[in-house]
């Protein structure tokens, strides 16, 4: 099995929720070998109602190897899995249960990194369809629209009611994962607003990630470190970098989204990763500063003109910018960047 420790900060293929013969040559054709899923909506791979059992995960890695292909993380497990441990609901201890078992079961499938969010209505977008550069198709939100949207589950959640339910999760969780080998990466609220149809969304700040980071402090835990997320809750690039700057020091950035937006909380829309609101390449040198060895990935891509449903244009465009930022950064010096 790979020591995924031991190697450099590197480019993967992600969001993926299925190893399809059109993405094993996608990722081969661009010299990229890291792979990492995100099962939000459920993967014919992990078939299980409320859990993963070992042998679909094993199935899944070994796969991935037998494509010339290292599986470095999954992220996300159907939202139904734990919603009631979420929203702290009858029944939560069960689902606690079923996802104790599932990170012992990726643990001994050799699956080093469990990607999750406490997004109770997950991520938000107002429109699918706004215009970008050349007249791309992006996803974009305008709390405005939103602001009166009806209850999502019934009632108004708070902000203690979130957190103490967080808590109580991560108490049960936590010394699971340690045992099992398996880290926990947290992803942010997207849009990180304060509430969205009457749930509070506590992941939504950086002094939040601090809180969270320290209610639920493990070596085995630490971020999901989503650069558009960060970028929408304060579009001056200095607290993403100082966000960077803290916690990758600590060694608590596990992967990093690299993706941008233009606009920031409670209006954005999403951007190439070369037109929105922070220097990416500067977002990359602070990464390899703070000696970030994990994965990066591209995310939340353009829709371009004539692109396939899984916007492999977009995609390419995407990770061809990442990686001269990366050869140039791991040279130590910087190119003009193609526009």
């Amino acid at each position: 099995m790979t020591d995924f420790d031991r190697l450099p900060m590197r480019l993967a293929v992600g969001q993926l929720n299925q190893l399809t013969d059109e993405a094993i040559l996608f990722a081969k054709q661009l010299g990229i070998q890291d792979i990492q899923f995100n099962m939000y909506h459920g993967s014919p791979h992990l078939p299980g109602e409320t859990h993963w059992e070992y042998m679909d995960l094993l199935k899944l890695r070994t796969r991935c190897e037998d494509a010339g292909l290292r599986l470095n993380a999954i992220e996300n497990v159907p939202i139904k899995f734990y919603i009631k441990a979420m929203l702290g609901e009858p029944g939560r201890d069960e689902q606690i249960e079923h996802m104790q078992t599932t990170i012992r079961n990726m643990g001994r499938a050799g699956i080093p990194i469990f990607g999750y969010h406490w997004a109770i209505d997950g991520v938000w977008r107002t429109s699918t369809t706004t215009l970008a550069r050349g007249g791309a198709h992006v996803t974009a939100f305008d709390y405005a629209l939103v602001q009166d949207a009806p209850l999502t589950h019934g009632r108004p959640y708070s902000d203690e009611e979130i957190w103490d339910n967080y808590i109580y999760y991560m108490k049960a969780i936590l010394p699971v994962a340690e045992e099992a080998g398996v880290k926990l990466a947290l992803h942010p609220d997207d849009p990180p607003v304060p509430t969205l149809a009457g749930v509070g969304r506590i992941m939504r700040s950086y002094e939040n990630f601090k809180k969270a980071m320290e209610v639920a402090a493990s070596p085995n835990h630490g971020l999901d470190f989503c650069v558009g997320s960060w970028s929408e809750m304060d579009a001056e690039p200095g607290m993403v970098l100082d966000a960077i700057r803290h916690f990758g020091s600590q060694g608590k950035v596990f992967y990093v989204h690299f993706r941008d937006v233009l606009g920031q909380a409670p209006k954005f829309r999403e951007a190439f990763i070369n037109e929105g609101n922070l220097d990416m390449f500067e977002v990359m040198q602070t990464l390899h500063e703070v000696g970030f060895t994990g994965f990066l990935l591209d995310d939340h891509v353009p829709m371009m003109s004539n692109d396939s449903g899984w916007n492999n244009r977009s995609r390419s465009f995407a990770l061809g910018q990442m990686s001269v930022m990366l050869d140039q950064v791991l040279c130590g010096r910087r190119v003009a960047q193609a526009v």
